[in-house]
């Protein structure tokens, strides 16, 4: 019997060279434990933020021309070292942590209702020494963490109403408090969050044809009984955001003055952009410039080019988390890189769009590009979850490839 197809180690000899190559693969991922174009992509949107704030913020604060700078650098920082640090755990370890990880999301959203500081009506942060926490944008990935374990937990019922009614429920409890915050924009995001992962999970259409029903009526409800009952289910400013962007030349000076200024921005930036004379930033026409319409400043500032090198970023952000999903081990990292591929789409597609004027105003920053510790740092924490899938992914398929040899 020939023996020449079955490689055979000697004694003190070196290991069959296919096997060498699957072992240096695992060591590789575990020495540089990221995937090289989703890290290409995120740090050239910190760069891009960088720039964009350098070139809108220098006059914002007096006597203080890098204040938002120099901030958004540690906030960049703190998140890219937390980033590392979740790179480098196995993911799978959060799926123990499921009902903790609940627990820590309610405990961080009461706590923002009682000790969290009242901006312009709404009481959205916790002041820190040195920035304001958001409860809501930390939510995001705890929620993702906690629906995903639970999820896994009920994976071979997954066809039933029950496991969609409970997966549903688990996120409109913190949902509701979010909104009543009010933080509309961060409450939609867990909205999507939950359907991306019974979407990911495999549940039955019929479900969301349902859900979707569900959520028809309550936008009825919301924005057209209620109100004529006499009962403001939604603040009367968000009601108008939400209204405004169908008809924004109606009210120019009032409820449609942010959309027409950003679109303004954009507009006059045209091919290349307007460069130092970006008077719509520089002069203050453009209303939070620097978080929720900064990317009207790229636009007006560097025009179609730096609206496309932008998106150009995000696309390549979106493609490598939508292929990290597939690379899974198993389900629950399925789960995770699905519940961070939606939030991060879903922010991109109503921030641009409100800055074009086609989706209303929910106060959804861009991630990575927009000011803002909480949303910067989060960001990079849910990036640093979607590496560990990665990493794990690839020794998951070295040492298979091992066995098989």
């Amino acid at each position: 019997m020939s023996t020449a197809a079955t490689p055979i180690r000697e004694p003190g000899g070196d290991p069959p060279p296919r096997a060498t190559a699957g072992a240096a693969l695992g060591h590789l991922s575990l020495r540089l434990p990221f995937d090289p174009l989703l890290l290409l992509a995120t740090l050239g949107l910190l760069a891009c933020s960088f720039v964009v704030l350098n070139a809108a913020t220098r006059e914002d604060i007096a006597g203080s021309p890098g204040y938002f700078l120099h901030r958004q650098m540690i906030f960049a920082g703190v998140g890219l070292f937390g980033m590392i640090v979740l790179a480098r755990v196995d993911y799978s370890r959060f799926r123990e942590l499921t009902w903790g990880l609940y627990g820590v999301l309610w405990v961080i959203i009461v706590a923002n209702l009682v000790l969290g500081a009242s901006t312009l009506g709404a009481q959205r942060a916790i002041q820190l020494p040195f920035f304001q926490f958001q409860a809501s944008e930390l939510g995001k990935v705890l929620l993702i963490l906690a629906l995903s374990g639970f999820i896994v937990g009920r994976s071979r019922r997954i066809g039933e109403r029950d496991t969609t009614a409970r997966v549903m429920l688990l996120m409109l409890a913190p949902a509701f408090f979010v909104i009543a915050q009010p933080d509309l924009g961060s409450g939609l995001v867990y909205i999507v969050i939950a359907f991306a992962l019974l979407y990911v999970a495999g549940a039955p259409w019929r479900h969301f044809a349902g859900l979707f029903a569900l959520m028809a009526i309550a936008v009825t409800i919301a924005l057209v009984a209620a109100p004529a009952a006499g009962v403001q289910v939604l603040k009367p400013y968000q009601v108008d955001r939400l209204t405004s962007f169908l008809s924004p030349s109606d009210n120019a000076a009032d409820e449609g003055y942010q959309q027409n200024q950003s679109k303004i921005a954009i507009g006059a930036g045209q091919k290349t952009g307007r460069g130092d004379n970006a008077t719509q930033t520089k002069l203050n026409f453009l209303p939070e410039h620097h978080t929720d319409f900064i990317f009207a400043v790229v636009g007006e500032r560097w025009g179609f080019v730096g609206c496309a090198l932008v998106l150009s970023l995000y696309a390549l952000l979106i493609w490598r988390s939508l292929r990290i999903l597939t690379m899974a081990k198993n389900l629950y990292g399925a789960l995770v890189a699905g519940g961070v591929l939606a939030m991060l789409m879903f922010q991109v597609f109503v921030n641009v769009g409100m800055n074009l004027g086609i989706m209303p105003i929910t106060g959804i920053t861009l991630p990575l590009l927009s000011y803002g510790g909480s949303s910067v740092i989060t960001t990079l924490l849910a990036l640093g979850l979607l590496h560990s899938i990665y990493v794990q992914g690839r020794m998951a398929a070295a040492f298979k490839s091992r066995t098989i040899l």
